[in-house]
């Protein structure tokens, strides 16, 4: 049973809302030259596509924050300008209608600089993300834990970076604290949520390629949410940022924590199995991910047990050999030849899905 966690406060990203109960966001950063235009705007619209609902962009150089006023005019969804160390890209992300601003203050410099990114946060009245991650970790805590990232020292970095907005009289804010390590990052996110009511973005950093970063993402994300805690999330993948999204979402299904488009459920296979479970879950998933209703779709490798064992998905396949069974709510509804049994299959998904 997940643990239902006290709303944290709302904080406005364009026209989303963070917190206060509100459903959970999927979000991801773009892997482009931030200052090539057309590059960055058409990765931003194919994962506007894929469901992305917030988009982060790198600004690394006044080329690429001189780049996001125009980015910002083509796209749909909130822009988050990701800055480090120089406070002029945030001023000048700012300026350009940027949404949000993912910084870390204690590494923009003094009081002053700082002072101005605040300032100019609240003039364009946008919130402010502090970003605090493993590689980030400044060198005085580390040393305090013996050069060693730990949970403790996360949080600290968190809260001090906090301290200093609050002090600026700056409350829109949004924190993350990552690490690699999936029980660290638990951990972290347990000490922090317990400290602060400021809206979490939940995620585990340089979570790796597709494969082990899905286990490692879907392990810490899913860890987390099942404690009530976070209000947006993001799947950190070496792999095409639509990967990330589509993750996102398969993680907040899987939590039930959100009901968006088609989930696949399949049998494992056995002995028993006549058809390819496999290529056909796998044709389904592709075939299907336009759709944007929530239906839980079914590939049963055995025509005896499968429309039975997947009696509570909403539309299946039970293949045998050389037929298919075709069930909605775990009763047969047709007997098809092999050959025709994808088609008749998407022919009753498409049925369900435009009621």
């Amino acid at each position: 049973m997940l643990t239902t966690r006290d709303k944290t406060k709302v904080i406005k990203v364009g026209g989303l809302k963070l917190g206060g109960g509100n459903p959970i966001v999927v979000q991801s950063m773009t892997k482009t030259d931030t200052s090539n235009i057309d590059a960055t705007v058409k990765q931003i619209h194919e994962l506007e596509k894929a469901g992305c609902q917030i988009v982060r962009s790198a600004v690394p150089s006044r080329e690429s924050a001189q780049a996001l006023k125009e980015i910002k005019k083509q796209i749909n969804i909130p822009l988050v300008a990701d800055i480090h160390f120089n406070h002029e890209y945030a001023l000048m992300a700012a300026e350009a209608g940027v949404d949000k601003l993912r910084i870390n203050p204690g590494n923009i410099g003094d009081k002053e600089k700082i002072r101005a990114v605040v300032d100019a946060a609240k003039a364009h009245k946008i919130p402010i993300r502090v970003g605090v991650n493993s590689g980030s970790l400044e060198k005085k805590i580390r040393a305090r834990y013996h050069g060693h990232v730990t949970a403790e020292g996360l949080v600290k970095s968190a809260m001090n970076n906090i301290k200093i907005l609050e002090g600026l009289g700056f409350n829109d804010i949004v924190v993350s604290i990552k690490a690699t390590s999936v029980p660290m990052t638990v951990k972290a996110y347990e000490m922090i949520s317990s400290k602060i009511a400021y809206p979490l973005h939940v995620g585990v950093t340089e979570a790796g390629v597709a494969g082990i970063g899905t286990i490692r993402s879907a392990a810490g994300i899913g860890a987390i949410l099942a404690r009530g805690i976070g209000d947006t999330i993001r799947v950190s993948l070496t792999d095409n940022p639509l990967e990330e999204v589509r993750l996102g979402y398969e993680i907040l299904k899987a939590m039930e924590l959100t009901f968006h488009g088609v989930t696949v459920i399949s049998c494992p296979t056995c002995g028993r199995t006549d058809i390819d479970v496999i290529k056909l879950a796998r044709e389904i998933m592709e075939r299907t991910r336009r759709i944007k209703q929530p239906l839980t779709v079914a590939i049963m490798g055995c025509e005896v047990n499968g429309p039975g064992e997947a009696a509570d998905a909403d539309v299946g396949l039970a293949g045998g050999r050389g037929v298919g069974l075709i069930f909605r709510e775990g009763q047969v509804v047709r007997k098809v030849p092999e050959i025709e049994m994808v088609e008749a299959l998407m022919d009753e998904i498409e049925s369900m899905a435009i009621k």
